[in-house]
């Protein structure tokens, strides 16, 4: 089982003011994995100024934080190449990235509660890895042929249940591991593309972003049904709480295709747990596409991708305001690091 947690509130230790005694004096940074350039770039979120990049294989997509936090995980999927995915880390302490290590399809990245395994999502394969979480040895898989696009995923707040997000069925997987990885699935009532999920600070619900419904799915997670839906903006695709675990931020990509355009109408929806509205929207300036990414430790800033204009933004979470830095080609889940919290669950940072 997990560690215990505030049932009031499974973010709190997650919270500014929470930073791991070990990652003390770790200096700030935000890594951004670029897919068509085959790429990381890093950022000082103090100057906004690129200080590193490196090659990363052909698709980087994620930059995962590992369930102990010494580790940054590059994940490369194989994007339909006939040779495979890899998975490559960085070292937190010097910014730098190690050797490869061989996978089919690490599309994206997860770390079961208790710390016991690391997840790889291999969606081109409709199948779950469980491997290793230092070694990254498989150890069994779990095939998801009813999830086209097996994508995003969150816990449940006593880690029995993982629920995945189908971006090309319209469905969600419910993987409850009491019962042996069962599978339940939700056919969604609209939309059709979800993608980020999201579960809310006191455990009872699931948000999910869906890029064709332009807009949130609530979905009571014991039960695996639809129970609301919150309009946001067009193309919603990442899902961010804020560090007091009060607000969810919500990006809007601008576009509903997997390709968009340059400048298209990108924005950020900024949901307010208690009430489950749409309390402010953060259009971008001139337009973008803001995708993937991490709100800072100190929560002020929310750091985001923007995938089809080859930019990240920096977003002040006070007043909106956008500052953006060019980066390589169709940047996707960048992470920033350190963050607050005990443990991650992977992707970007799902810390708790």
């Amino acid at each position: 089982m997990p560690p215990a947690v505030d049932r009031s509130n499974l973010y709190s230790e997650a919270s500014a003011d929470r930073i791991n005694p070990s990652l003390n004096g770790l200096k700030p940074l935000v890594y951004v994995p670029n897919v068509k350039s085959g790429d990381v770039y890093v950022i000082d979120p103090a100057s906004f100024e690129v200080v590193n990049r490196f090659k990363i294989g052909h698709s980087p997509q994620h930059v995962v934080p590992s369930w102990d936090l010494k580790t940054l995980w590059v994940t490369e999927s194989s994007e339909g190449r006939r040779t495979g995915g890899s998975l490559v880390p960085i070292d937190p302490q010097t910014g730098k990235p190690g050797s490869p290590i061989p996978v089919p399809d690490a599309y994206n990245m997860y770390f079961t509660p208790n710390g016991a395994f690391a997840i790889i999502v291999a969606e081109a394969y409709k199948r779950l890895e469980f491997r290793d979480p230092q070694t990254m040895a498989l150890r069994h898989s779990l095939n998801v042929r009813d999830c086209p696009g097996i994508n995003h995923a969150d816990f449940s707040i006593d880690g029995r249940y993982a629920i995945f997000t189908c971006e090309f069925g319209g469905r969600l997987a419910k993987i409850d591991f009491s019962k042996g990885d069962a599978v339940q699935i939700l056919k969604l009532s609209k939309g059709g593309m979800p993608q980020d999920i999201r579960i809310s600070p006191d455990g009872k619900t699931f948000y999910v972003a869906d890029m064709m419904a332009d807009g949130v799915f609530v979905i009571d997670g014991e039960t695996l049904s639809e129970i609301g839906f919150i309009p946001t903006g067009i193309g919603t695709h990442g899902l961010y709480p804020s560090r007091d675990g009060r607000k969810l931020y919500a990006t809007n990509r601008g576009s509903h295709r997997i390709n968009g355009l340059r400048n298209g109408p990108g924005s950020v929806s900024v949901i307010d747990f208690a009430t489950r509205s749409v309390e402010s929207t953060w259009p971008i300036p001139g337009g973008g596409s803001p995708d993937m990414g991490q709100v800072s430790a100190d929560g002020e800033r929310l750091w985001l991708s923007g995938r089809f204009d080859d930019v990240v933004y920096a977003i002040d979470t006070k007043t909106g305001t956008v500052h953006s830095i060019p980066v390589g080609r169709s940047p996707h889940g960048l992470t920033v690091w350190p963050q607050p919290g005990r443990y991650s669950l992977g992707h970007t940072g799902n810390m708790r």
